[in-house]
């Protein structure tokens, strides 16, 4: 069959199944079976697929219906301008972490700038960052990328999802330079050790599980994305983790659920410049304070 007509049917079959974004799905799907980009997949509708091909474009199909996410039946996904590996032992990397990026940029951009109403800053030449609950590496890699003079550390509680991040380290150049760590959240840590304390830690609370897309919570891992009952748990033991390894006007910055923002502002009501910056959509999506001076 020719590609455009195997595109048509696919695109047919994945919307009457209810999978969301069906056209999409369809493409990426049998993108990653030909190896090709967009632009192949539109410049040769009459291009025939082998029998191989059609084989595995149904089986990546007929994965694809039962829930599975196009991003574990590809092994991959795009973060930051980054082609990540991904498997079910991560969850996958999300637009919305990338406002977790862009805020530790401004923050690390602002060090040393003198505004009114605010402590003092000193520049870092090499600010020292955690990545807590590291998964693919997503959140650690970009920072890589973006602050080569950051020595940055990456911390899973486990062993098979720090492979994954490793493995991704192993694929780009500046990956080389982040320390991984086996660590349940920062109890391994001594005091003092970061200027960046940087985390999307699970924030849904069991009693939510119900409003929660099928797909994550049945296929990606459970503890990257439950808290425990209220939703909050993980994040108060961050937050007084943190306060202990963080230096002095160090800061803490989270990816959060829009539901929760006043409620974390509440663990955070002693620390410095609290602040909660919404995603594109306008929801509360992270929340970034600073560490007395002691």
């Amino acid at each position: 069959m020719q590609l455009k007509a195997e595109l048509n049917a696919a695109i047919a079959r994945l919307r009457e199944n209810h999978v969301p974004s069906p056209r999409m799905n369809a493409e990426l799907l049998v993108m990653f079976i030909l190896g090709c980009d967009r632009a192949y997949l539109y410049g040769h509708p009459e291009r025939e697929l082998t029998k191989e091909e059609s084989q595995r474009y149904e089986e990546a199909l007929a994965q694809r219906e039962r829930g599975i996410p196009a991003q574990y039946i590809t092994g991959h996904q795009e973060f930051w301008g980054m082609d990540l590996i991904v498997t079910p032992a991560v969850l996958i990397p999300r637009p919305e972490t990338e406002h977790v990026i862009e805020t530790v940029l401004r923050l690390v951009r602002e060090l040393g700038e003198d505004e009114p109403g605010r402590v003092a800053r000193s520049p870092l030449k090499k600010p020292r960052m955690v990545d807590v609950g590291t998964g693919s590496g997503c959140i650690a890699l970009a920072l890589a990328k973006e602050l080569p003079e950051a020595e940055i550390t990456a911390v899973d509680i486990s062993r098979e999802a720090l492979e994954i991040a490793q493995a991704n380290a192993g694929r780009l150049p500046f990956g080389g330079k982040i320390c991984f760590v086996e660590s349940n959240l920062l109890k391994d840590f001594p005091s003092g050790s970061f200027d960046f304390v940087v985390s999307n830690p699970p924030y849904v609370g069991e009693s939510e599980a119900d409003q929660v897309q099928l797909e994550v919570r049945k296929f990606e891992p459970r503890r990257a994305v439950f808290a425990g009952p209220k939703g909050t748990e993980v994040i108060e033991r961050l937050v007084s983790e943190a306060r202990e390894v963080l230096k002095a006007l160090g800061w803490l910055i989270m990816e959060i659920s829009g539901t929760m923002a006043e409620q974390v502002k509440l663990l955070l009501q002693d620390w410095h410049e609290v602040s909660v910056i919404n995603d594109l959509q306008g929801i509360p999506r992270v929340i970034a304070a600073r560490k007395q001076r002691t």
